[in-house]
């Protein structure tokens, strides 16, 4: 951990001592606080480089600690965790994220804090509520949270219908500023969710953005709505999505079809109870198979049947996140009257597929992104009975943060690479020991031991 100043130390002494809320909310914050930041500056600095190197834009240091606004809360941020957004937002791509920033600030008045030169990112965090707004009703100082990364706009109509369809959504950390990788965080008290008792902090972080994401692609009315029995074939699925997708179609009483790139992550999958894993090279999924049509639906046709060989049919539902080089088979595989669903593109936003499969067999293809607050309540509920654990392989201390965000570029991780931030030490944050001796650690950790590879998978 890096140094700090009298005020910090004296504010976690009380944060780590339990401190009761007065005598949190009587020391100071700080006037700066340390955190992974990318700068507007360094926009251009990948022109022209096939290797957008992440660890040359993501920067570690100290920023000034903004102005609260009425329903937002500051989180002394014990552990946070690396998602793909985080390694576009230091690549600048799709679009420099600062423009979303700008974009943000032009609601005026406390969304103007957030147009500034740099950007804390991170959208994901476990922590301590340090601070409340003066409108926050439901939280204290002293509170052990967790955030979700849907920001909000409570004011909009459409977000109370469902908090993912107001205009002014945005994700905490990759389209807002004061995001999750640092010592301290600040977000709405409607990103709050109390942190499940039996986790560890770096346990407890890495959940919230891919669990609740999975939970409404799978589970939630407005996704594939996955039914007892459907067979889901999950892409990368020992990665952070994956490996939670895995679990709620387990936990769903369905049959996980878990595709892979490499034997070590057919392992680690394997740990996670999938018992139908497939390597991609059973199928011949290249780069250059997804640009050549002939060769891509030769590949879907092999995957199809193997799918039907090892499950028994073809799958209800095709769970799609990686894009360009897979979305055209997705569409291919899913059966009659099936459900692809998507929530990103890794490997490129431009889908090619053949659109007679998908209206002539009657297919399904459903956006979703993040999940609403109810949604990640209800993820957090089944990972609070021990139904569904967390993915967290490996972690580094902040100090490093750039190196984690580059493992996850480069994919040679599994499931979830987590960033101890202001906790000085792993294994910290457990509240309910009797629930974690009941879950068990071996059940608690399934991916241990399996830290990040040696090349690109």
């Amino acid at each position: 951990m890096q140094e700090r100043g009298v005020a910090v130390s004296a504010l976690t002494e009380a944060v780590f001592q339990g401190a009761a809320p007065e005598e949190i909310e009587r020391i100071p914050l700080p006037a700066e606080y340390t955190a992974a930041y990318v700068r507007e500056e360094d926009e251009g600095i990948f022109s022209g480089l096939t290797d957008k190197d992440v660890r040359k834009s993501l920067h570690l240091g100290p920023v000034p600690m903004p102005d609260l606004a009425p329903d937002e809360v500051v989180v002394a941020v014990m552990a946070s965790s690396i998602n793909y957004n985080t390694v576009w937002s230091a690549m600048f791509e799709p679009v420099p994220t600062f423009r979303f920033l700008r974009q943000f600030a032009r609601q005026g008045g406390w969304a103007t804090r957030h147009d500034r030169p740099y950007q804390v990112v991170g959208s994901d965090g476990a922590g301590v509520v340090v601070r409340v707004g003066s409108g926050v009703r439901h939280w204290r100082a002293g509170d052990h949270v967790v955030v979700s990364p849907a920001h909000v706009d409570d004011q909009e109509a459409a977000t109370h219908a469902d908090g993912m369809m107001g205009d002014e959504q945005r994700a905490w950390g990759f389209e807002t500023n004061f995001g999750g990788l640092a010592e301290y965080a600040v977000v709405r008290a409607t990103q709050l969710i109390p942190k499940p008792a039996h986790l560890t902090w770096e346990e407890a972080a890495c959940s919230p953005l891919c669990a609740g994401t999975a939970y409404r692609m799978l589970v939630g009315e407005r996704g594939a709505r996955m039914k007892q029995g459907d067979v889901v074939l999950v892409w990368g699925a020992a990665g952070g999505l994956g490996g939670y997708a895995v679990q709620f179609v387990r936990n769903g009483g369905g049959i996980p079809v878990g595709i892979v790139g490499s034997e070590r992550k057919a392992a680690a999958l394997r740990a996670l109870g999938c018992e139908v894993v497939i390597n991609r090279a059973e199928f011949g999924l290249t780069d250059g198979a997804a640009a050549d049509s002939g060769r891509s639906m030769e590949s879907a046709r092999t995957l199809g049947r193997i799918i039907r060989e090892r499950a028994g049919r073809d799958p209800d539902i095709v769970f799609e996140h990686t894009g360009r080089a897979t979305f055209g088979t997705s569409v291919f595989v899913v059966r009659r009257g099936g459900t692809v669903v998507t929530c990103g593109s890794s490997t490129g936003y431009e889908h090619t597929f053949d659109n007679r499969y998908l209206w002539m067999r009657l297919k399904r293809v459903i956006g979703s992104h993040v999940a609403n607050l109810q949604e990640q309540w209800d993820a957090n509920r089944l990972i609070e009975l021990g139904h569904v654990v967390p993915t967290l392989s490996a972690l580094y201390p902040l100090a490093d943060v750039a190196e984690a965000a580059r493992v996850v570029q480069t994919n040679r991780h599994i499931g979830k690479i987590g960033v101890l931030c202001m906790a000085p030490e792993p294994g910290l944050g457990v509240t309910a020991p009797g629930t974690r001796a009941r879950i068990g650690e071996d059940r608690l950790g399934p991916l241990r031991g399996f830290g990040p590879g040696t090349g690109e998978e």
